[in-house]
This record gives C-alpha cells, structure tokens and sequence, in this order.
C-alpha cells in the first residue's frame, strides 16, 4: 500500500514537499517512481529512484524537484521548488519491484499504486 501526502495550493515560485508512505511489501527492493496527471492530460513520470538510489526525472523535473527514500521509515519524498502553474496536478507514487536495476518514468511498469495528491500552483 502507498499512501501519499503533502499536496496542497502553492504561489508560483514557491515549493512543496510530497511524501509516500509505503506498506506491506518489501520497500527497499523495490523502485519507487513519481508520476502526475494534469488536467485533461495523460500520466506522465516526473522522477524515479531504484533500490540502490540512482536517481531519473523528467526534462521538466530535472533541476527544481529532487526524488529521495528513506529505507527505514519506508518513505518516498519529493521536494519540488519553483513551482509553476503548469505544475498542477494528481501526483501519484508508484512502486515495482526492481528486478531492472534502474530508475523507470514508464508507468505500465509499476504494479503498486497511491491513491493520489493534489498540488495545485496558482500565480
């Protein structure tokens, strides 16, 4: 089970913090992927880590959000900055076992689902 938290309604230019609370599966074996949905736009990876800490964003990611895990409390956290309207969105954790040996932004790989957490950056 993924539990995220943390969204909320942020000014343009400012940062959140989501957090992933993982449950009933082995966490530190497994990759962990962010993905969001826009509105009226499809899913989309914004960053992954795999079980060893290498790290993966998305070209609109890379350099503003920062992906992290921490084995022992069983969590995943984003810490996104300069946030923009184009931003909002559901932000979803996801969860595979990582059998690849690398970060994934591919969704139809990832068997473990949050149930969702609205940011919503408004200028």
């Amino acid at each position: 089970q993924l539990v995220e938290s943390g969204g909320g309604a942020v000014q343009s230019g400012g940062s959140l913090r989501l957090s992933c609370t993982a449950s009933g599966f082995y966490f530190s074996r497994y990759c962990l992927t962010w993905f969001r949905q826009r509105p009226g736009q499809e899913r989309e990876g914004v960053a992954g880590i795999d079980s060893q800490g290498h790290t993966i964003y998305s070209d609109s990611a890379r350099g503003r959000f920062t992906i992290s895990r921490d084995n022992v409390k069983t969590t995943l956290n984003l810490e996104m900055n300069s946030l923009t309207p184009d931003d909002t969105a559901t932000y979803y954790c996801a969860a595979m076992e990582d059998y690849r040996g690398h970060p994934s932004l591919s969704g139809g790989q990832f068997d473990i689902w949050g149930q969702g957490t609205l940011v919503v950056v408004y200028s």
